[in-house]
Formats: structure tokens, sequence, C-alpha cells
């Protein structure tokens, strides 16, 4: 099946190529919908109703998986408690620019790491919206697919494991996929995926605290419901640094250094710890993540503005628009992403990213004044991020 929900020429793209696909023996359905209700959700519901066999298996149109894909994932399926199965996600343009190296670490930890260590020790872990197979009957029987979050894959994930299937991760399967190329695309992805984990959070939180789970599960789906929050308490810590330092001056306790130094090496510590690792586990180079974990880092601190309205949003707000992410199909640095048809339009609150930015030079500037030369460093990743996040959206905005 093809599920197109499109309304320019991509429906007589996709046709074609089905049409196509027929022709050479294939079993190929062209499924279109004239409206949008419900969204990826809505079109996924709607496709089950016609889809042949006891699974099914999605996959977003820009993926490009492996051709035996199938054959590395199908046999867990002869455990019938097994509804779902995961592949991991591959990168076919990691290389293209500094945004996608640092995106690919990213989503490398979330897969390599976080993903194996849920599944391996029983605790719940989420379909990730493609490069998944399904159990039909696990679907219905978690309720189906629903459209009141912008996450149906979280949201139907949790659903089911409550339900008691099991979910089986596979790394070794690898779907390798697009990421996107500029900052407001990727920021739309990142605004989408923070709003709904909130909305998730605000639909199930009672759900799985009442769920007959052990407790060690039940505490990790609340902290990977609630994950997201962090970036509300990090714009916090932004906003708090000037006042902070101004305090300081006026205080004498330097004694307070031996609180800031081991907080902040274990934060950084940590962070560099996990990524390092999970590149190690993919990639012979590490010198080339070393060199780029502190512009990863500092573009976490620039996303959250943008993911901390996501949140607010989600907790608070009623609209469940589902804002797809501006593909552009570039694979190699000689592609041009300015070419293509789909951009994102600049946010306007990416005005806030660049005033944080001018507020950490201003606060630098005050710590080389006051001599407090051991924050600079947390500051500058402060200033960085913002900056970074800022002027791209800016820039590459239509």
């Amino acid at each position: 099946q093809v599920l197109d929900d499109s309304t320019d020429e991509t429906t007589q793209i996709a046709r074609a190529k089905v049409d196509e696909l027929c022709e050479r023996g294939f079993d190929a359905d062209y499924v279109h919908r004239v409206d949008r209700t419900g969204y990826k959700a809505g079109a996924l519901e709607n496709g089950l109703k016609t889809a042949k066999g006891e699974l099914v298996m999605v996959f977003d149109a820009d993926f490009v998986p492996e051709p035996n894909i199938i054959r590395k994932m199908i046999d867990h399926f002869t455990d019938a408690k097994v509804g779902m199965v995961q592949a991991r996600w591959g990168h076919i343009n990691r290389e293209y620019s500094v945004l996608t190296k640092c995106q690919s670490m990213m989503l490398d930890g979330h897969f390599v790491i976080e993903h194996i260590a849920r599944n391996r020790s029983g605790r719940f872990f989420n379909f990730n919206g493609t490069a998944g197979i399904w159990r039909k009957q696990t679907i219905a029987d978690a309720g189906g697919w629903q459209h009141d979050t912008v996450t149906e894959d979280m949201d139907l994930s949790f659903r089911a494991q409550i339900k008691g299937w099991r979910f089986v991760y596979v790394p070794e399967a690898i779907a390798p996929a697009e990421l996107p190329c500029e900052m407001n695309s990727f920021k739309t992805q990142q605004f989408r995926w923070a709003k709904g984990s909130a909305q998730t959070t605000k639909k199930l939180l009672g759900l799985v605290l009442k769920a007959d789970i052990p407790w060690r599960v039940k505490m990790e789906v609340v902290f990977h419901l609630t994950n997201n929050f962090a970036y509300l308490f990090l714009v916090l810590l932004a906003m708090l640094q000037l006042p902070n330092m101004l305090i300081r001056r006026h205080m004498d306790h330097p004694e307070l250094l031996l609180l800031d130094v081991p907080l902040f090496a274990a934060t950084c510590g940590s962070i560099c710890v996990f990524y390092l690792v999970t590149h190690r586990a993919l990639y012979d180079n590490l010198w080339d993540a070393i060199k780029r974990l502190p512009l990863m880092m500092a573009l976490g601190i620039g996303l959250s503005v943008n993911n901390a309205r996501a949140v607010l949003e989600g907790l608070f707000g009623k609209d469940l628009e589902f804002v797809r992410t501006p593909k552009h199909g570039v694979s190699g640095k000689r592609d041009d992403w300015k070419k293509k048809k789909y951009k994102a339009s600049f946010p306007v609150h990416s005005l806030i990213e660049l005033g944080f930015g001018l507020y950490f030079v201003v606060t630098i500037a005050l710590a080389v004044i006051t001599g407090s030369w051991i924050t600079i460093p947390f500051l500058v990743l402060f200033m960085i991020g913002f900056l970074y996040v800022g002027t791209l959206s800016f820039f590459q905005a239509r």
C-alpha cells in the first residue's frame, strides 16, 4: 500500500509508481484520501481496513530499507506475545552538513543505547513511527490508531504494552532515512515530537500509574514520557544565568564553586560518555565524534525555546494538526536543498533564540570582567547554541 494524503502533484507521481509496480506483477495498492482527518494516524487507520495478512510493516516515504530487512525481523513473531518489532534508523545524508552530523549523533544515541537498554531490561520502548512491523491483532487489541495526539506511534506503543504485548528491537535491521538538512525543518520535527510526547503524557500517565506492571517499568515509562519537560527547566536555567552572576558578584562565597564544578562535570561528562560509546559502537573514527560533541550539546541547548514551547502547547493547547517535516531528497554534499519545493517558513519565536544568544554575549562579558573564568565554557555552550539555531533559522527560511 501507498498511503497518500497529498493535495499536489505528488498524487500523480505516487499513483504512476504504484501502476508501474502492478504491471511488474507486484500486489500494490494506492490509497488516497480526499481529506486529512486524523493526519498520519488517520491514514494508517484507513489503510489498515484493506491491508492483507496478519502483519503490517510501516515506512515513511523517505526511508530506504536494506533489501533483507524483513528476514532479520520476521522470526520474532513466532512468539505469539510479540506485537511489534522495530528496526534501527540509518542515515542517508549523515555527512551532508554539520547539522545532519549532529542529528545523527542524537538519533544514534536513542537507537543504540536507549532502545537496547529498555528492550533488553524488560522495560517499555516505543515504535518510532516507521521501520517497524506490527501484528494487526495487537493494533486492534490496543484500541487502534488514534489521532488525539500528534505522536500516534508513542501513544499506540504504550497502550499495546500496557495490554501485555511484547515489543522487540532488532538493531541489526537497518532502514536509512533522510535527516532534515536545514534548521527550520529540523525544528518542525523536534517540535512535533516534543509536543506529541506531552500530549501522550497527558493522555496516558494516569493509565500507566494504574497499570498492573512492575514499578521499575512504570517509573521508566514516566521518565520516558516526560523527558521533554527538561526543556522547560533548560529555558529557566538560561534566563537565570545573568541574575545569578550579578548576585554572586556581591556574595563572598567562593566555596559555591565546589558545587558548580562537580555538577557541570557530571552533566557534560555523562553526555559525552553516552554519545561517544554510541559512536564507537557504530563507526570507526572516534575523533570525529569528539570534535562534534560540543556543537551537538550546544544544538540541544539551542532547541530549548522551540521544544519548551512545544511541551506547553502539548499540555495546554488544542491544536492536533500533524505538521509534516519537509524533506528535500538530498544525500550527497553536492545536492542543494534550496532548489527543492518544500521549505519551512521562518518561525517568529526564533527571534527569542537570537535574543538569548545576545543575552549570553553580555553574560560572558560580565564573567570576563568579574574574573568568573570557570563559568565561561558553560556560558559559551549556551551562547553558541542559541546563536547557531536562531541564525540558521533566519537565513534558511523561505
